[in-house]
């Protein structure tokens, strides 16, 4: 719990902007403040939270940002709602005529009452630090506001968030039995199917193997963006797939330091981590900062991020489960070398496509998009694991990396790594075409 609570003095250190903010909090600076305050929060619960693998936090971050974003949407003329764009959301609401909503305090109200429910079996000090930042971030933004402004904001905030929230109910995600691991799941016979690759009893049967079932935030569907079949399983030396196999081992033993510092870099464990797509979200919010971003911008392109990778991790499961494939590890150990080991800790579900590279390929399709082709920046967001920072040239180079880190630390096949872009751009794409301007 040690990085939840020096994340939670962060974000105390945070709130002290919020006294640059003016009378009645109404201004920008009290908004992105409230918005990168909870968006920090949530990556930290991420962390320490039992169920939050990567698939479920994904889901977790497309609801956050589509709830910043419909509160942005409300007062700003420009912006036009996601409702009816994506699968199941209907419209929330309108502002009825008068004084206009203080933003920051119905962005508060409505990503507190949010994070509160998705993140409602987090820890003890998980839930102190949920309580902590509701009620003294709420202290600062209403000290100078009229009480019944107060109570009227406040209700339009926990009505947007009631909204989202059964609009989430239904997506086949909201519950999570046995960690994700559903007891009893039959194995596909055959050599060439996924078997489990850990001791652990709960690991018996893979991860979440439903999930590509869900319901699509962007997306008609979790097959939208289907893959060619991987090579044909072959035990036969001179197979494609033998080739793939001695690849991932040719490149173990060859391994220099800096493909080892990119594997560790990238490879964001559950509970231990932010997870895949918090990276993602912090390499976002690093921009936010450097860039001084307007709420509005963050906004819409924490939605679009969040969409995007959300749907990434459905589509990936439904290709997944579709393949079926077993990991190297299962086939060096069986085929070529007994004893041989990777370099990470190979994750409790099929192989193919990569997760890391669906999901990468979707972000990087999304923030291309919206901050352009050539867009450099550094991430820092590894720093506190004692990684140093790495820069890219875009977005495609560190979806790339991202993408090849798992064939560096023995957990993919290059297949995997290489149509798992191809399919995060396809899904991306769904992201990229809503429409958020009128």
């Amino acid at each position: 719990m040690q990085h939840l609570r020096q994340g939670l003095t962060v974000l105390v250190m945070a709130w002290a902007l919020l006294g640059t903010a003016g009378p009645g909090h109404a201004d920008e600076g009290a908004a992105r403040t409230v918005l990168q305050t909870w968006m920090r929060l949530t990556l930290e619960l991420v962390r320490h939270t039992p169920t939050y693998t990567p698939p479920v936090a994904s889901r977790s971050f497309a609801y956050l940002g589509v709830t910043a974003y419909e509160v942005v949407v409300l007062d700003d003329p420009e912006l036009q709602s996601l409702a009816g764009q994506l699968n199941g959301l209907t419209p929330i609401m309108l502002l009825e005529e008068g004084d206009p909503p203080d933003r920051a305090l119905v962005l508060h109200t409505a990503l507190s009452v949010v994070v509160a429910e998705l993140f409602a079996n987090t820890g003890p000090t998980g839930q102190r630090a949920l309580a902590t930042v509701t009620t003294q971030l709420r202290a600062d933004l209403v000290a100078d506001l009229n009480p019944g402004a107060v109570a009227a904001d406040e209700e339009l905030g926990r009505d947007i968030a009631a909204h989202i929230l059964a609009w989430a109910a239904t997506d086949g995600g909201a519950v999570i039995e046995n960690m994700g691991f559903t007891p009893g799941h039959a194995l596909t016979e055959g050599p060439g199917h996924w078997v489990p690759t850990s001791l652990v009893r709960l690991q018996q049967t893979p991860l979440l193997p439903n999930w590509g079932s869900n319901r699509p935030f962007a997306m008609p569907a979790g097959n939208s963006c289907p893959l060619p079949p991987p090579p044909a399983y072959s035990e036969d030396p001179a197979s494609a797939f033998y080739a793939e196999a001695q690849e991932v081992v040719t490149v173990k033993a060859a391994l220099t330091p800096e493909q080892a510092e990119i594997a560790r870099f990238w490879a964001d464990d559950a509970m231990l981590s932010m997870t895949p797509p918090g990276h993602w979200i912090a390499i976002a919010m690093q921009i936010f900062a450097r860039d001084d971003m307007d709420v509005a911008d963050q906004a819409e392109v924490l939605a679009r991020l969040g969409v995007a990778l959300a749907d990434s991790f459905i589509g990936c499961w439904d290709a997944k489960f579709r393949h079926d494939l077993l990991r190297p590890v299962t086939y060096i150990r069986r085929v070529i070398d007994p004893g041989w080991e990777p370099l990470l800790l190979t994750p409790p579900f099929p192989e193919y496509p990569s997760g890391h590279s669906v999901q990468s390929g979707a972000a990087a399709a999304v923030l291309t998009a919206y901050f352009g082709e050539g867009f450099a920046f550094e991430d820092s967001s590894r720093t506190e694991d004692n990684l140093p920072v790495r820069s890219f040239d875009s977005f495609w180079d560190a979806a790339q990396e991202a993408g090849i880190s798992r064939l560096y630390g023995g957990i993919h096949f290059r297949a995997a790594v290489e149509q798992g872009l191809v399919q995060g751009d396809c899904i991306g794409g769904y992201a990229v075409a809503l429409q958020t301007r009128g």
